[in-house]
C-alpha cells in the first residue's frame, strides 16, 4: 500500500526573511559530529509572569561571580554552557558534545548542571531581595550536527522527513498533556528538534539519545524522499501533515495536524489509522518507529537510558502522557525537580569539547611551547580568542584545542 503522506506544495513553507544572530554568523562547523541541548523557562516573580529582561537586564545581574560575556545578554557559565535571555524567557544551553557512547547522558548532565547553577544563583537573589522567583519549564531543543552524504542531501528535506518520524516516540518520551507539538527545524549545519521541557533529568537524557540515534541514522539514508518511510517500514498516522513551525523555518507536528489531539487522547487508545493499517495506539506506533532505530540509539546510549526508553515505549514505565495533567514540577524547575547526579564525572567522563570550554571559561592558561596564552573572549561556540603574555592575540578553534588537552594549567 502506498503511504498516505501529504507533501506540501513546492516551496512550502516559504522562507522567512530574518537576520541570523551574531552567534549563528560566528559559529563555525565543528570537526566532530556533535549534539547540544537547550532549555527555555518562563519567569514567575511574586506569582506573576514577567520577562527576565525587565527584572534583570542581563544574566550577570543575578549571578554573583563574574561570567564570561559572549554577546548581547549571553554569558558563558562555569559548566561550559551558556545562559541568555531570548524573547522573554531565560534559556540555558550546553556546550557541543561530540557524538559517541554516552553523549546523550553527557549533554543531559550539562544541561541540568546549567539549570541548577542558575537556580542556585536565583535562590541567592531571592534571599537578598526578599522576592520570590520560579522557573517554569517551557521548551527544550535537541540539536544534532548535520553532514550531507552527497550534495543532493539537503538539510531542509531531512527536517521534513524527520517531522514524520520523530513525533510519535518523542510524544511518549518528552511531551505532556498540555503540549502543542513536536517540531523539527533545519539550521544549516544542524537539525534542531523542539518539544516540551521535561522536568526529569533521566527523561532529558532519554530524549537526547532518541533524537540523536534517529537523526544520525536517517541522515545516512540514500534519499530523503518521503517514500523512504514505506521502504524502511516507518508508519505514519493517516492524514497527518506537519504545519510550518511557529518560529524560524521548519515543521511542527501540532495537535491540529491530527484528527484528534494525540496529547490528550491517551497513549493506549487504539484510535489511529496508519500507513501500516490500524487502528493502533500511539504507544504501539511509537514502539514500531523506535524499533527501526534502536540499534543507532543503543550505540550512543548508556544501558540505564536504553532500559528507560524500552520501558516507556513498552508501557512498563509511565509516560508523562499517562498522567492526568502536566506534573507540578514544571512550575518550579531547579527545586521541585533537580539534577540528582545520575551520571557523575567519575562514572562518565566529560566530553572533550566540554573540557576545552570549561578550561577556557575558567580562564586557565594554555601553554604552547614557551608561550603562555590566556583566554580573552569566546568566538561563537567553536573558537576562543587568546592573549599571549606579550600582547599577541590569536584565535584557536576548539578542534585545535582538543590537540592540546594536556597543555592547560590553572590560572
Amino acid at each position: 500500500m502506498e503511504p498516505v503522506i501529504t507533501v506540501p506544495a513546492p516551496g512550502a513553507p516559504k522562507k522567512k526573511k530574518h537576520s541570523l544572530s551574531k552567534a549563528e554568523r560566528l559559529a563555525g562547523r565543528l570537526a566532530l559530529a556533535a549534539i547540544g541541548l537547550e532549555a527555555e523557562f518562563k519567569v514567575i516573580v511574586d506569582g506573576k509572569e514577567t520577562t527576565p529582561e525587565r527584572v534583570f537586564g542581563t544574566p550577570q545581574s543575578f549571578v554573583r561571580q563574574r561570567l564570561v560575556h559572549r554577546e548581547g545578554r549571553s554569558y558563558h557559565l562555569p559548566t561550559g554552557g551558556a545562559v541568555y535571555f531570548d524573547t522573554g524567557v531565560i534559556e540555558v544551553a550546553t556546550p557541543p558534545i561530540e557524538v559517541e557512547a554516552g553523549c546523550a547522558e553527557r549533554a543531559g548532565r550539562s544541561l541540568w548542571e546549567a539549570i541548577q547553577f542558575v537556580r542556585d544563583e536565583l535562590d541567592a537573589w531571592e534571599a537578598q531581595t526578599g522576592r520570590d522567583i520560579h522557573l517554569q519549564g517551557f521548551s527544550a531543543h535537541y540539536n544534532v550536527s548535520f553532514e550531507a552524504p552527497t550534495p543532493r542531501h539537503r538539510v531542509e528535506d531531512l527536517a521534513f522527513l524527520l517531522a514524520h518520524i520523530l513525533p510519535a516516540p518523542m510524544m511518549l518520551v518528552a511531551a505532556n498533556r498540555r503540549s502543542t507539538g513536536v517540531g523539527v527545524r533545519p539550521r544549516g549545519n544542524r537539525i534542531e528538534v523542539t518539544v516540551d521541557f521535561t522536568p526529569d533529568a533521566a527523561l532529558s537524557c532519554a530524549a537526547a539519545a532518541l533524537v540523536t540515534g534517529v537523526v544520525r541514522a536517517v541522515m545516512r539514508w540514500p534519499s530523503y524522499h518521503p517514500l523512504m518511510l514505506q521502504r524502511v517500514g516507518v508508519p505514519v498516522i493517516t492524514g497527518f501533515c506537519p504545519k510550518p513551525h511557529t518560529s524560524r523555518q521548519g515543521w511542527l507536528a501540532h495537535a491540529s495536524c491530527y484528527e484528534q489531539n494525540p496529547f490528550e487522547a491517551g497513549p493506549d487508545a487504539r484510535i489511529w489509522e496508519t500507513t501500516a493499517g490500524g487502528p493502533h495506539a500511539l504507544r504501539d506506533i511509537a514502539r514500531v518507529v523506535y524499533s527501526r532505530f534502536r540499534g543507532g540509539v543503543r550505540a550512543i546510549a548508556e544501558p540505564s537510558t536504553l532500559r528507560l526508553l524500552d520501558d516507556l515505549l513498552a508501557g512498563r514505565a509511565p509516560s508523562l502522557l499517562d498522567l492526568e495533567d502536566r506534573p507540578a514540577a514544571y512550575d518550579d524547575v531547579g527545586r521541585a525537580c533537580r539534577w540528582e547526579a545520575l551520571f557523575p564525572p567519575e562514572m562518565l567522563a566529560r566530553s572533550r569539547y566540554e573540557e576545552v570550554l570549561i578550561h577556557a571559561v575558567r580562564g586557565d592558561v594554555l601553554r604552547l611551547g614557551r608561550r603562555a596564552y590566556r583566554p580573552a573572549r569566546p568566538v561563537g561556540w567553536s573558537a576562543f580568542e587568546f592573549r599571549a603574555d606579550g600582547g599577541e592575540r590569536r584565535t584557536f578553534t576548539v578542534d585545535y584545542l582538543l590537540q592540546h588537552a594536556r597543555d592547560w594549567s590553572e590560572a
